[in-house]
């Protein structure tokens, strides 16, 4: 294996609190609470450690970030660092007042999340009445001067509204619109057979997404991101395994993707305990799938193994206990079958509702 290199950005969960409740949420079902999440000193010193390792791009991220009353002087501090600064957030509590604070403080960019284009079911996603705060939200984001992507999870609630949900960002200024299938981990795996769209709703949506960009055509840049299990190949999980990111959760463990956590199998580390350069650079956590050297047929001769990276390793798990087999999404995948078993089931009307996000008390 290779000599890894730097990383390029540090995706920072300052927090698992949130106002939402969102169905589909990628946070551990067991979420940090409050007195567990690292002080402002400890963040301030793993953001330090992380431009030192040549970490560039810093996205805040939660939870909701901005549940944190010292996020404007983690800005600041990731700002004279040198990094630049993406805050991701669901937009509550985002005022005009604070948005121009955060531009002040050295934001570069703010990605909004979207539930649906439709207020009352984009508010019954949210398990909150925050719709309307988050189009004012937007608002404050674009006068503040600050770039807007707007992010939706797509499922077989709202997918059957691609074209208006592009319309709606356009209307909001929006200057990146991603539209990404939710991917099964925490919350999203918990309610998997409400989220999962049928395959007839997903052809739909990806005629609608063509549409939406020939209508906006010059316009914002357009992101779909296909659901994994209707995939033939898996996509490059993280652009590869601890290869150019890292996360850092409420708590200090720092995980080789936002989802590490789901292989069990793994050992956890944590900035306490162990420095950041050290745990990328020499922790089992990290070289366990690096490169190409861990891969077993039909992977280790495929030709599209340094363009996928072997695919998602917590999907592999998630499905057969094992994070070292073949993505199970991959055609090639001798455990396709279990991909396809539950495609079956997203065929069949949805019996029951959905098991809401339980959040930590503020």
């Amino acid at each position: 294996m290779t000599e890894p290199q730097a990383p390029l950005g540090m995706l920072i969960e300052l927090t698992h609190r949130c106002p939402l409740h969102c169905p589909y949420c990628s946070n551990p079902v067991e979420l940090v609470q409050r007195a567990g999440e690292l002080t402002y000193d400890q963040w301030a010193d793993v953001l330090t450690q992380a431009r030192e390792l040549g970490v560039v791009q810093m996205h805040f991220s939660g939870g909701e970030p901005l549940a944190r009353a010292d996020l404007p002087a983690l800005v600041t501090h990731a700002r004279q660092l040198g990094a630049y600064v993406n805050l991701v957030t669901s937009g509550v509590g985002l005022t005009a007042a604070r948005a121009s604070q955060l531009a002040q403080c050295g934001v570069d960019h703010v990605q909004l999340s979207i539930q649906d284009a439709d207020p009352r079911t984009a508010d019954l996603i949210a398990g909150a009445r925050v719709h309307a705060v988050k189009l004012r939200a937007a608002e404050a984001i674009t006068s503040a001067g600050l770039p807007l992507t707007v992010n939706v999870v797509l499922h077989r609630a709202n997918i059957d509204r691609v074209e208006q949900l592009v319309d709606l960002a356009v209307g909001l200024g929006a200057e990146r619109i991603e539209l990404a299938n939710t991917q099964y981990y925490g919350w999203g795996l918990r309610n998997r057979a409400a989220l999962l769209p049928t395959a007839a709703q997903l052809d739909a949506a990806q005629h609608a997404m063509q549409r939406a960009r020939a209508k906006h055509a010059g316009g914002p840049e357009l992101i779909y991101v296909l659901a994994d299990y209707f995939a033939d190949r898996p996509k490059p999980c993280m652009d590869g395994w601890g290869r150019i990111q890292l996360t850092v959760t409420p708590g200090g463990d720092v995980l080789p993707c936002p989802a590490a956590s789901a292989i069990t199998t793994l050992p956890v580390e944590n900035v306490l305990r162990r420095p950041l350069a050290e745990i990328w650079y020499s922790s089992t956590a990290f070289n366990a799938f690096r490169g190409t050297d861990w891969m077993r047929e039909p992977c280790r001769s495929c030709p599209e193994r340094f363009r996928d990276f072997g695919g998602c390793r917590c999907q592999a798990f998630q499905f057969t206990g094992d994070a070292a087999a073949t993505d199970p999404v991959c055609g090639l995948s001798p455990h396709r079958p279990l991909v396809d078993a539950v495609l079956r089931e997203s065929a069949e009307p949805v019996a029951r509702g959905f098991t809401m996000r339980m959040n930590t008390v503020p």
